[in-house]
């Protein structure tokens, strides 16, 4: 992989560890604001509850968040240093991770009536397919 897809491939795994922050920002009323912005956005049925279930159910899924960022950037690390016979299957674990996230959040996130939250997943998805698909890390 180029330092080019190299570098897309970290500012990716960041944009998922802010993510993670913002959740996790929820869960104190300090520091909820941005939490209740992406929730604005996400413009789901009712009003924002920030109740103590909420809030430790955002801390848990920030952390969630923040640390899936940093295991993929370690695996993407990884799987770079590897010859190209090597490093096929790996690449493909981490597609599949990637999608089985995308597949489940995207779905509960419709059934919840949280739609919207369907299109930074497919930007999320074209973001990372994108660099593996262009890269050829895939290639025999």
């Amino acid at each position: 992989m180029s330092n080019f897809w190299r570098n897309w491939m970290t500012v990716w795994c960041i944009g998922i560890g802010l993510f993670g922050v913002t959740l996790a920002a929820g869960a104190l009323e300090a520091t909820s604001e941005p939490t209740r912005i992406v929730f604005q956005l996400l413009n789901g049925p009712g009003e924002l509850n920030l109740d103590s279930h909420m809030r430790f159910s955002l801390a848990v899924l920030g952390a969630v968040s923040i640390g899936w960022s940093i295991t993929l950037f370690a695996a993407i690390q990884a799987v770079n240093q590897l010859d190209k016979a090597a490093s096929k299957p790996i690449w493909i674990l981490v597609i599949v991770s990637v999608l089985t996230w995308a597949a489940i959040d995207t779905a509960l996130s419709i059934a919840t009536g949280f739609w919207r939250n369907a299109i930074p997943n497919l930007v999320y998805v074209l973001t990372f397919l994108l660099p593996v698909s262009q890269s050829g890390v895939l290639k025999d």
